[in-house]
C-alpha cells in the first residue's frame, strides 16, 4: 500500500472515529506511531519495550547512518565519512520525522575486533537506545500489537469488504483468510485452493483479514529457531543459542510458559485494579477538568500582565526613538543653515554678484576721497574671502556618527528577557567533568537546589581571534549533561548554561572557554602483540590503559649488577599506524611515574627496537635512553624517524638543543594533567601539547616516509591512560552512574 493510500486510509478512521462509527473501544492513542503519527505498520520492539513503525526506523537511521567500515581512524584524517545510499523517503514523511525533533548517534569500530553498535532516539521516551551489533535486525516484530492494530481497521472499515485475491475479474468478497497461504479467499476459491483429504485442508484460517503474521516467532540473531526463553536482564524472548554461547549467556532466564503466565497474571491484575478505580479516575479527571478552566484563566491573566509589561517597554522605547529623532532633525537643520549661509557667502565671489560684484561697481567710483572712504572696509571683507578660498572648510560637519545609538548592551538584555524567578537554581558548568577531545562534552550541576530545573538550554560559541565573536548557537538537554559535535578544530569555544522549570528560566551560568585540539583527533588502542612484555607490563581488558610492575624478572636482573641497577626501556606501541594527514591524540600519566617516555617512530624503528632483545643495561646502552647521555644532542637538528620526550616525576622534560646553556633547570616543566600529541606526517613536524589548554610545549622535525605509530616506554613503576573519544553512550552509562 502506498504512503498516499495509508494518509487517507488514516484519515478515513479518524473520521468514522469522530462520528463515533468505531466499535472497539477509545485506544488510539495507543495503536498510532510516535514518529509519524499514524497507524503502526509492521511495528517493532526498541529495547526500551516502546513500538516503532519498522518504516519510520529505517528513515530515521537514513539521515546519518554511517557504513559499517568507518572507524574512527579514517575520521580523524579529515575526510568525510561515506554514507550509504538508498531511495529517498517520502518527503512528507521525512518531514513528520524531522518535526519530532529525533537525531540519530552512530557508534564505530575501533578495529576489526570492536564491533559497531547504533544508538537510536526513541521517540516515545526520548532516551537514547542501544539497538546493538545488529541494528534493525536485532528487533523483535510486536505481532500483538500488530493484530490489535488490524482488529481497529477493521472496525473502522466494517463497510469496505476485503475481495479475494484469487478469483478473476470482477472478484468476490472473500470470506476467510488463508494464515499459511497469506491470502483472501471466496467460498467457491477457498474449496478449490483448500481441498479435503490434502495438506492444504489442514492450513489455519480466520475471517477476512489483511494482516498475516507468521504463526511462531523466530530469534533474530540465530534466524532458525524459534524462541523458546524469556531473558529477565534484557526482557526480551531468547532462543537456546542465545543462553548457551550468545549475548544472553551469563543472563537469568525463565521457560517461555512461566514467563507467559507471569507477566499475563500481572497484567491481569493490574487492569483490573485500574478497572475497580474507575470512579477514583473519574474524579481526578473531573479535577483535571477544573484545572484546565483554572490554567486557562491564569494563562490568559499572565499574557495581559506580561502584554502590559511589553506596552511599558514599547512606550519607554517609542519615547527615547521620539527624543532621538528630534536631537538628530535639530542637528540637521542647524548644520543645513550653516551650509547654505556658506554656499551664498561664497556665491558672492562669483564675477557680478554679491561681494565681488559690489567692489566691481566701487572701483568705478572717481572721487578719490569717496572711494577711499569706501574701499578700506571692503579690502577687508575681500582679503577674507581670498583667505576662505585658500584653506576651504564645509561650515558644518556632514557626518551623523555622534549620533548613531549604541544598543549593543540593550539588546542583550532584551534577549535575555524571560521569566526570571528567585527560587530557580543557577547552574554552574563543571569544569573539572567537562572535556573536549573528538567532541565536546559538558557537564553541570547546580550548587544549592539539586533538582531545580527540568530542561536546560546550552549555548555555544567560537572565539575569533579578531575580537568579533560568532552568534550563539543554542541546543536542548534534559540532562546535565550534553554532547556537541561539528566544533572546529584549533579553536576556543565559550558555553553557558541556563535552567529551564516550565516557562520560568534561570539567568546564564558563568561563561567557560575550552579549546579544541589541533588536528582530528586520531583513536587507536594499546598493541597487545607486537612487541608487548606481558611480563613487565600490564594491560586492562580494553587496552586503552597500560602500567609497569617490577615483579621478580626485575629482581633476577638486579642480582647480577653489583655497581647498580638500570632497566631498559620496555616498550609499547598503538594498534593503528599514520601515513598521511595531521592527526592529534591525548594521554594521562600517572603521577607516580618515574620514567615514561612517549612520541612516534616509524615501523622500521619499532623493527630495530623491539627485535633486539636487551637485558639488564646501562642507560648509555641505546640513544634515547631517557637520561642525559648526550648522544641525544647529536641528532637534534637531523629529522630522524622518531621522537620521544621524557617525562616523569611529574615533571616535563625538554630535549637538550646544542646550543641551549648547561643550566637544565629552563628545560623541565610541569607535568599537564592531560598530553597531547600532533603529528604532521605532510609537513614532517611533531609537537607536543597540553591537552587541556591546547599549549604548545614543545615542536620538532620528525621523518615521515615510513609508516608512524604512537610510541610509549616505561621504566620503573608507571602508568599511562588514553584518553577515551566522547561517544553519546558515554551520556547514557553516566546517567546510569
Amino acid at each position: 500500500m502506498c504512503e498516499s493510500e495509508e494518509g487517507s486510509e488514516f484519515a478515513y478512521i479518524m473520521k468514522l472515529i469522530e462520528k463515533g462509527k468505531v466499535t472497539i473501544k477509545n485506544i488510539e492513542r495507543e495503536l498510532i506511531c510516535p514518529a509519524c503519527k499514524e497507524l503502526f505498520t509492521h511495528p517493532l520492539i526498541l529495547p526500551c519495550q516502546h513500538s516503532i513503525c519498522h518504516k519510520c526506523v529505517k528513515e530515521i537511521l537514513f539521515f546519518t547512518l554511517e557504513d559499517s567500515f568507518t572507524d574512527l581512524g579514517s575520521e580523524s584524517s579529515n575526510q568525510s565519512s561515506p554514507r550509504i545510499r538508498i531511495h529517498s523517503p517520502s518527503l512528507d514523511r521525512i518531514d513528520r520525522v524531522n518535526r519530532s525533533g529525533l537525531a540519530i548517534y552512530t557508534g564505530w569500530k575501533r578495529n576489526s575486533l570492536t564491533p559497531r553498535t547504533t544508538i537510536f532516539p526513541c521517540p516515545g521516551c526520548r532516551h537514547d537506545v542501544d539497538l546493538g551489533e545488529r541494528g534493525i535486525n536485532g528487533l523483535f516484530r510486536n505481532f500483538t500489537l500488530e493484530t490489535i492494530v488490524e482488529r481497529y481497521r477493521q472496525a473502522a472499515r466494517a463497510a469496505t469488504a476485503i475481495m479475494c485475491d484469487v478469483c478473476k475479474p470482477p472478484p468476490q468478497e472473500s470470506t476467510k483468510s488463508c494464515m499459511d497461504c497469506s491470502a483472501s479467499y471466496c467460498n467457491e476459491c477457498f474449496k478449490i485452493h483448500h481441498p479435503w483429504g490434502t495438506v492444504k485442508a489442514q492450513h489455519e484460517y480466520v475471517g477476512p483479514t489483511t494482516n498475516f503474521r507468521p504463526k511462531i516467532l523466530m530469534c533474530p540473531e540465530h534466524e532458525m529457531e524459534r524462541v523458546n526463553m524469556y531473558c529477565e536482564i534484557c526482557r526480551r524472548p531468547v532462543c537456546h543459542l542465545c543462553k548457551l554461547g550468545g549475548s544472553h549467556a551469563n543472563h537469568r532466564v525463565t521457560t517461555m510458559s512461566t514467563a507467559y503466565k507471569t507477566l499475563k497474571e500481572k497484567l491481569s491484575k493490574d487492569i483490573e485494579y485500574l478497572i475497580s478505580k474507575e470512579s477514583q479516575v473519574k474524579g481526578q479527571i473531573s479535577e483535571l477538568g477544573l484545572l484546565m478552566k483554572e490554567t486557562e484563566c491564569n494563562g490568559e491573566r499572565a499574557k495581559e500582565e506580561a502584554s502590559s509589561n511589553f506596552d511599558k517597554l514599547f512606550d519607554v522605547l517609542e519615547e527615547r526613538r521620539s527624543a532621538a529623532l528630534r536631537a538628530i532633525q535639530a542637528s540637521k537643520n542647524l548644520r543645513l543653515e550653516k551650509l547654505q549661509t556658506q554656499i551664498e557667502e561664497y556665491q558672492g565671489f562669483l564675477e557680478n554678484n554679491g561681494l565681488v560684484g559690489y567692489a566691481q561697481e566701487v572701483l568705478k567710483e572717481t572721487d578719490q576721497s569717496c572711494f577711499v572712504q569706501t574701499a578700506k572696509q571692503l579690502l577687508v571683507r575681500i582679503q577674507k574671502a581670498t583667505e576662505s578660498l585658500k584653506s576651504f572648510r564645509p561650515a558644518a560637519q556632514i557626518s551623523f556618527e555622534d549620533y548613531v545609538v549604541d544598543i549593543t548592551k540593550q539588546e542583550e538584555v532584551l534577549g535575555d528577557l524571560s521569566f526570571y524567578s528567585s527560587g530557580l537554581d543557577v547552574p554552574e558548568i563543571n569544569e573539572e567533568k567537562s572535556r573536549m577531545y573528538n567532541k565536546a562534552l559538558i557537564c553541570w550541576e547546580h550548587l544549592v537546589k539539586e533538582d531545580s530545573a527540568d530542561t536546560y538550554i546550552l549555548e555555544y560559541r567560537k572565539l575569533n581571534r579578531e575580537g568579533e565573536n560568532a552568534t550563539w548557537q543554542e541546543i536542548e538537554a534534559c540532562s546535565k549533561s550534553k554532547v556537541i559535535s561539528d566544533l572546529e578544530n584549533s579553536s576556543s569555544y565559550a558555553f553557558r548554561v541556563r535552567g529551564y522549570k516550565g516557562s520560568v528560566c534561570s539567568p546564564w551560568s558563568r561563561e567557560v572557554i575550552l579549546h579544541t585540539p589541533v588536528a582530528p583527533v586520531f583513536s587507536f588502542l594499546f598493541d597487545d602483540k607486537c612487541g608487548y612484555n606481558s611480563e613487565r607490563l600490564m594491560l586492562n581488558p580494553r587496552r586503552t590503559s597500560v602500567e609497569s610492575r617490577a615483579g621478580f624478572p626485575l629482581l633476577l636482573g638486579a642480582e647480577r649488577i653489583q655497581a647498580g641497577c638500570y632497566t631498559t626501556l620496555d616498550y609499547i606501541i598503538g594498534d593503528t599506524g599514520i601515513t598521511k594527514g595531521k592527526h592529534f591524540w591525548a594521554f594521562h600519566v600517572e603521577s607516580y611515574s618515574y620514567l615514561v617516555k612517549v612520541g612516534v617512530a616509524s615501523n622500521t624503528k619499532l623493527q630495530e627496537w623491539l627485535h633486539n632483545p636487551r637485558d639488564v643495561t646501562s642507560p648509555r646502552y641505546e640513544q634515547d635512553s631517557g637520561h642525559d647521555s648526550g648522544s641525544e644532542d647529536t641528532c637534534f637538528d637531523s629529522s630522524q624517524p622518531f621522537t620521544l620526550i621524557t617525562l616523569g616525576m611529574n615533571k616535563f622534560f625538554i630535549p637538550k638543543a646544542p646550543t641551549a646553556p648547561k643550566d637544565s633547570a629552563n628545560r623541565i616543566l610541569p607535568m599537564p594533567s592531560c598530553i597531547g600529541i600532533c603529528l604532521d606526517c605532510d609537513r614532517g613536524k611533531v609537537g607536543f601539547y597540553d591537552a587541556d589548554h591546547m599549549k604548545c610545549l614543545y615542536e620538532r622535525q620528525v621523518d615521515c616516509s615510513g609508516t608512524m605509530y604512537p610510541v610509549f616506554a616505561l621504566m620503573g613503576s608507571a602508568g599511562i591512560h588514553l584518553e577515551e573519544a566522547i561517544t553519546a553512550k558515554y551520556l547514557e552509562y553516566r546517567d546510569d552512574m
